[in-house]
């Protein structure tokens, strides 16, 4: 398909932070391990690019939905000295976006599961297949990872060329929900659900059926968080975000509990307090960080820790944060960290989740925007408020 289309590409520029050891492949690259240590003064704007010619192992996808991540607001934000506050890696110029739902409309000579007109879900970890970490089963750690959105194209274009590997099919989507384009939003929150489902299930190991959850930072990956937690039987879910439309969000979505760390602490309480107040002194047999905001919540996750319990670590945090080690010790707990959403059967159990009825996901999304608008979505993400705001190409 030749032609241009309609992309938000994000820009700036290549100033390494002073005393930042910057690798030989980064140099030669332009590609930066972490992108809050390289890339300053942010720009995003919606530009003409031509359409992606695809290879014979690809397909060409029209976008129909792609929601704003933390990790794009990230990108747009920046420090005091300018630096944005993504901590992960970076090739710009790019188009940002990377959860996303459309359809097929051209495919490669060497596609065999995908036609024309098929609805879709993508995977946006790149990962290669021949690394030592694909190679053992783990896709997000990929040696040579590229993640769309960040260091290859994103998903706020018109269309996206994407491998046929990374594509699921939406069609139990289609059947659940008889409106095509609701199909195609709740499409689009497959990937961060599916995050929170690798860091809980796969990389956690998961819980038992009547543990004490705790998640702090409601935001789409805590909301997802909320929502796992509830359909695999936890007996309480509390939830932390100082923003009162997330904290009633999280309710609706099924936590028990919820609270702004901010307000407990102006009531001289604390998150950790609550929780062990609320369980007897036994304490959250698993809590997730998804605040992106390490330094703040660890210290009362650590206090409120089940005996045996797990950390899930999702949200990333450019800076270090205390947790003495010797709880790791005397009530033998684990800290597990967590990136991406591919492989483990993780995308097709999230569809079936979704295609179930009885994983209300939808409200999740909070606010749409057009193409057009696309700056102002992210713009409006800053304000930490929404669920998932999605972007609406078609």
């Amino acid at each position: 398909m030749n032609g241009a289309m309609r992309a938000l590409v994000l820009d700036a520029v290549w100033e390494p932070r002073s005393g930042y050891p910057l690798s030989p492949q980064e140099t030669e690259s332009r590609k930066a391990i972490r992108a809050s240590a390289v890339w300053k003064s942010p720009t995003l704007q919606l530009i003409k690019n031509p359409i992606p010619r695809i290879r014979e192992d690809e397909v060409l996808i029209r976008v129909k939905a792609c929601g704003v991540c933390g990790s794009d607001t990230h990108c747009y934000e920046t420090d005091a000295a300018g630096y944005v506050l993504f901590s992960g890696s970076a090739k710009l110029p790019v188009t940002l976006g990377h959860e996303y739902s459309g359809e097929v409309v051209e495919v490669g000579k060497n596609v065999g599961s995908l036609k024309v007109g098929d609805a879709v879900a993508a995977e946006s970890m790149v990962w290669c297949g021949l690394c030592a970490s694909c190679r053992a089963g783990n896709p997000n750690q990929c040696r040579r990872i590229e993640m769309v959105g960040f260091s290859v194209p994103g998903a706020f274009a018109e269309y996206i060329a994407v491998q046929e590997k990374y594509c699921w099919s939406l069609d139990p989507l289609r059947e659940a929900f008889p409106s095509g384009e609701d199909a195609y939003e709740v499409g689009a929150l497959i990937e961060p659900i599916g995050c929170a489902y690798n860091g809980i299930f796969v990389s956690g190991g998961g819980f038992r059926p009547g543990a004490y959850v705790a998640v702090h930072g409601a935001g789409p990956i805590g909301l997802a968080a909320v929502l796992l937690a509830r359909a695999a039987g936890a007996a309480k879910i509390f939830a932390f975000d100082p923003s009162e439309p997330r904290k009633a969000l999280a309710l609706a979505l099924g936590a028990d509990d919820a609270a702004s760390p901010l307000a407990l602490r102006r009531q001289g309480t604390s998150p950790s307090e609550m929780i062990r107040d609320s369980t007897g002194g036994h304490g959250a047999d698993l809590q997730v960080e998804a605040a992106g905001a390490a330094s703040a919540t660890l210290p009362e996750i650590e206090k409120s820790l089940a005996p045996n319990g797990k950390v899930i670590y999702l949200g990333r945090h450019d800076a270090g944060a205390p947790f003495p080690l010797d709880t790791l010790v005397s009530q033998a707990n684990q800290i597990c960290g967590a990136r991406g959403h591919s492989g483990h059967g993780i995308y097709p159990s999230v569809i079936r989740l979704l295609a179930s009825g009885r994983f209300p996901a939808r409200p999740m999304i909070t606010a749409r925007f057009p193409l057009e608008k696309a700056v102002e979505a992210v713009q409006r993400s800053t304000e930490r408020t929404d669920g998932k705001i999605i972007v609406r190409l078609a």
